[in-house]
């Protein structure tokens, strides 16, 4: 199978994990901006774990090769500011407002807006920021196992045991 259908078939799927997660809720996303609600936070992480195993089994098997970016320090930073800022603004990530649009919400067509507005200014800016800032605090292309320097698979058994430790205590929390 080439890998457009593939990417439709496996983005239907993952609007449907959000929609049955009930992730896509704007109660849901202002909850976890107040850190009264884990319900988006526990998605995020079980995504994580799966898709820590599923991408080393590919490696392992053969059916992938790795290709690692380069850490950027403040490339990471400033992104992530502007990406929580959005999402604290809109009450959407990029995955939920597209997911609200589609059950009909048509406010999530501001945060979509605002993404292809945002994503329009970055492309303007890049060249010159990505001759000073986007460069800042360059430690190249390294894993978390590699500066640990075991496998992976001693990496994740213990994620994953901290992930658990994490739900469990949500749970006792009500969170």
């Amino acid at each position: 199978m080439s890998e457009l259908p593939l990417g439709l078939i496996t983005g239907i799927a993952f609007g449907v994990l959000l929609q049955q997660g009930r992730v896509l809720r704007f109660e849901k996303q202002v909850g976890a901006m107040l850190l009264k609600d884990m319900t988006i936070v526990k998605f995020m992480l079980s995504a994580i774990i799966v898709g820590m195993i599923g991408i080393n089994l590919l490696v392992v098997t053969g059916v992938v090769a790795l290709k690692i970016k380069a850490t950027y320090v403040a490339a990471n930073l400033i992104g992530g500011l502007l990406f929580g800022a959005g999402w604290a603004v809109m009450g959407y990530c990029p995955g939920t407002s597209l997911g609200a649009l589609g059950e009909g919400r048509w406010h999530a067509m501001w945060a979509i807006l605002g993404m292809l507005f945002g994503a329009g200014i970055y492309a303007e800016v890049y060249p010159a920021m990505k001759a000073s800032v986007l460069n800042w605090g360059a430690f190249g292309k390294l894993t978390l196992p590699q500066v640990l320097g075991v496998s992976p698979w001693i990496v994740i058994p213990i994620f994953i045991a901290c992930i658990l430790f994490i739900f469990v205590w949500f749970e006792k929390n009500k969170l």
